[in-house]
């Protein structure tokens, strides 16, 4: 594909997303499943409560960062500039869009650096994804992303979903693990492999484990769909079959954690502050946010800043509900999970009844 191919493709994405109903349909990131146990009694203040957390040796005044969007095209210059100055005022992080166009396209570059050189303190995640791995890409061209953000960990997104399905798609994704483990094996930053709304399963982060990989970006369906994106670019038929395939958030999180131990990011369909202390309780260490974020994105920072600063104060508000006074506190108050999350779990063999018999509280 030519670098003037790759930029037209990425000016689509966001005009869809921005424009079309690109989310899942029938199903659900799975976090109505997860029920709280309210305490009437909490015996904390809630003007102590204390949301920073830790994520790969970065402090972040609250556990949540925005998730990789853009980069690439014209148009993701303001959207990452207005995204980059709120992280940097929050103490938060952001990831960038796939680089892939800015090694094709030296020009491309800014699209991408104007994050760091509007948020020069912000916990920032460059992107490449593992198909170009196996097409050629190595350790070089992963440092040369790294390098061009001053990154503080590069993702390796994987989305065989969306290959499937887009015309120019690439599917010859066999040799992409070994190529994952090479790149973390010999590269300083950390590598965090993410999905882009597939989510991922118990197996394939064990796999991931075992090649040393830093952490695991779920991913899962419930936010964006990409097969919904190439729906909209013109694969009908496919895009609509595929249209909410994969694992759903909250089940992914669990069945992550449950078998690796891993540092994870919950990210897909992220939408309230009480879905990002759902997947804090589950084992999460951060929840990404995106599409709400590139809705205000496109109108400036000031409006990013707003709304995601209105998500940290409903995740005080959970904190304070449950009797939390920190992150760690939070991570082990008690939780039922209902429904069909925990039909998913029983049947793949997770242990649910784990959340619901746990913790002392204000640890």
């Amino acid at each position: 594909m030519t670098a003037e191919k790759t930029e037209r493709r990425k000016a689509e994405h966001i005009r869809i997303c921005l424009e079309k109903k690109a989310q899942a349909k029938t199903v659900t990131a799975g976090f109505e499943d997860i029920k709280f146990i309210h305490r009437a009694l909490p015996e904390i203040n809630r003007d102590d409560i204390n949301l920073s957390t830790s994520f790969l040796k970065k402090t972040f005044s609250a556990p949540l960062i925005v998730g990789a969007m853009t980069g690439g095209t014209e148009e993701a210059i303001e959207i990452n500039q207005n995204i980059a100055v709120a992280v940097e005022h929050l103490g938060l992080g952001m990831g960038l869009g796939s680089q892939r166009a800015a090694i094709e396209n030296y020009s491309l570059e800014k699209t991408y650096s104007v994050a760091r050189k509007v948020a020069p303190n912000a916990f920032l995640i460059a992107n490449i994804g593992g198909i170009q791995l196996v097409r050629g890409y190595g350790v070089n061209e992963v440092k040369k992303i790294v390098e061009m953000i001053d990154a503080d960990a590069v993702a390796i997104h994987l989305n065989a979903l969306q290959e499937a399905i887009q015309p120019e798609g690439q599917t010859n994704f066999k040799g992409v693990l070994s190529k994952i483990g090479e790149v973390a094996s010999r590269l300083d930053t950390p590598v965090i492999v993410k999905e882009t709304g597939a989510g991922i399963s118990a197996e394939d982060a064990e796999m991931l484990k075992n090649v040393g990989i830093a952490a695991i970006d779920i991913g899962g369906v419930g936010g964006t769909s990409f097969a919904a994106v190439e729906y909209y670019r013109g694969e009908k038929a496919l895009g609509e079959a595929f249209w909410d395939w994969g694992i759903p958030t909250v089940a992914s999180v669990v069945e992550v954690v449950q078998s690796t131990k891993l540092p994870v990011i919950a990210s897909g369909g992220v939408r309230t502050g009480i879905d990002i202390a759902k997947a804090l309780t589950l084992g999460a260490n951060l929840a990404g946010i995106i599409q709400p974020v590139l809705e205000t994105a496109v109108k400036g920072s000031k409006e990013t800043e707003h709304f995601l600063s209105e998500l940290i104060n409903e995740l005080k508000n959970v904190l304070f509900l449950v009797g939390a006074k920190n992150i760690v506190s939070l991570s082990v108050v008690p939780l039922v999970i209902c429904d069909k999350t925990a039909e998913w779990l029983k049947i793949r063999g997770f242990n649910i009844e784990e959340y619901t018999f746990r913790g002392e509280f204000n640890i």
